[in-house]
């Protein structure tokens, strides 16, 4: 069999990386990852269950590979993620998609090259799915999508339990790791030319291995040579401590830059959202923020039309995202997921509302977002340089500290480096910008 493969991810940086990882272990295989799904003789769909437009896309690319499978029936199927966490899911593929090979979760990974070995050894099915995280399993390989910047896993698992999330229902309770592993990793890393770190968690801000907090775990990965930069996603703002409000003021390779989840700007529906916190206490979390790191930016997520949402309710998300003032925010229509304590709550939003509701939101977002960008005109950016951008093949893109998007023309040489770039425009998604020599 030609050894290749192609895996489609949906979801967050954390589904994202976990493709990394399954990559770098068929790589071990000696498996070589196409750009192409048809080229391939493994897919992988890594699934996302956080929104139902997730689910519908996964099972609409899963039906598009029946055809191949039935006229190349050595063509292997894996299936995986945070929707096969779901009993419902897996009763459904096994109905109506017989023809899948591997159906596993996300906690046993680490178990996948031995149930592609099964398969092919066998060839007969392999399911395997465990309900909880085990011990976490150490230095597995993986295929970064950047030379100059990694994913890492610093914990696992959600314990909060927000009533429209589905999270701690398929990634587990939370698990940290020890800061000696994560530091001997993003050590390796740093020696392959990595400079620019993104720790990963459910919620980092609870990470806590044995005596060391978050605010230290930073402290601590500053320390190794080579790192130029960190960052973090994502952070709940119940546990946003002063403690590391503070590291952001004093440490320097950290980015200043905050993705901050308010899904609500009205303290009734934080309420019934489980989230812990209130409107006020946090404002009081921007103001700190601010005063410790003025020109730090902040981007939120923000979820429109929770059931029993009055329109007051959501003007008061309006009057706070214009008080806030976000550089950015990714905005959710509500969505029922099946096993969470809001799918069977009264009040459930119309649809028609929900649009028209998110329409507005999504005019104010934009609009505050314009004008932060516009400010950035004629400031000097340093950039650490990602590869050609997406909006121009003919340009090179990059972020700066703040995780601002800038597109600009330069030479190939330049990818991975860090360079200074002169802000021309800013616009709405993104800034363009000429280099500086």
């Amino acid at each position: 069999m030609n050894k290749t493969f192609h895996i489609t991810t949906f979801g967050c940086q954390m589904n994202e990386h976990d493709s990394e990882i399954m990559a770098g272990l068929l790589t071990d295989m000696g498996y070589e990852q196409v750009a192409e799904r048809k080229d391939a003789n493994v897919a992988i769909i890594n699934t996302c269950s956080v929104r139902d437009n997730a689910d519908k896309r996964f099972f609409g690319t899963l039906g598009q590979l029946k055809r191949r499978k039935e006229a190349d029936p050595g063509f292997i199927v894996c299936v995986c993620g945070c929707m096969m966490q779901q009993q419902r899911v897996i009763d459904t593929i096994k109905t109506k998609y017989p023809w899948v090979d591997i159906i596993f979760g996300t906690h046993n990974i680490h178990r996948f090259p031995e149930l592609l070995n099964n398969v092919l050894r066998e060839r007969d099915k392999e399911i395997e799915v465990w309900e909880d995280g085990r011990e976490i399993v150490e230095g597995l390989p993986a295929k970064r999508l950047f030379k100059s910047k990694a994913l890492v896993n610093i914990m696992y698992g959600c314990n909060n339990f927000c009533t429209y999330c589905i999270v701690p229902y398929t990634r587990g309770r939370e698990r940290s790791r020890m800061p000696e592993d994560i530091v001997r990793e993003i050590t390796e890393l740093a020696n392959d030319g990595v400079c620019e770190v993104m720790l990963l968690g459910q919620n980092v801000n609870s990470y806590r291995g044995g005596d060391c907090d978050f605010a230290d775990l930073i402290k601590l990965i500053a320390e190794i040579d080579g790192i130029e930069r960190i960052r973090f996603m994502t952070s709940h703002p119940k546990d946003l401590s002063d403690k590391l409000i503070q590291t952001f003021a004093e440490c320097d390779k950290l980015c200043k830059n905050i993705h901050l989840p308010v899904q609500s700007g009205s303290s009734a529906i934080l309420g019934k959202m489980n989230r812990h916190y209130t409107r006020e206490s946090y404002l009081e979390l921007v103001k700190k923020l601010r005063e410790a790191v003025p020109d730090i930016t902040i981007s939120t997520d923000i979820i429109v039309g929770f059931p029993g949402e009055t329109e007051k309710d959501f003007q008061d998300t309006l009057d706070l995202v214009s008080e806030v003032r976000y550089d950015s925010a990714f905005t959710f229509l509500y969505s029922v997921r099946q096993g969470t304590p809001a799918a069977e709550y009264a009040e459930q939003i119309p649809e028609s509302i929900k649009h028209e509701r998110f329409n507005r939101l999504v005019d104010l977002v934009n609009e505050i977002s314009a004008e932060k960008n516009a400010a950035y005109e004629g400031r000097i950016e340093r950039v650490l340089v990602e590869g050609k951008s997406k909006r121009n093949k003919n340009a090179l893109s990059g972020r700066t500290d703040g995780f601002k998007l800038v597109n600009f023309y330069g030479d190939a040489a330049m990818v991975d480096r860090f360079v200074d770039v002169k802000i021309t425009t800013g616009k709405t998604f993104s800034l363009d910008g000429q280099i500086v020599d």
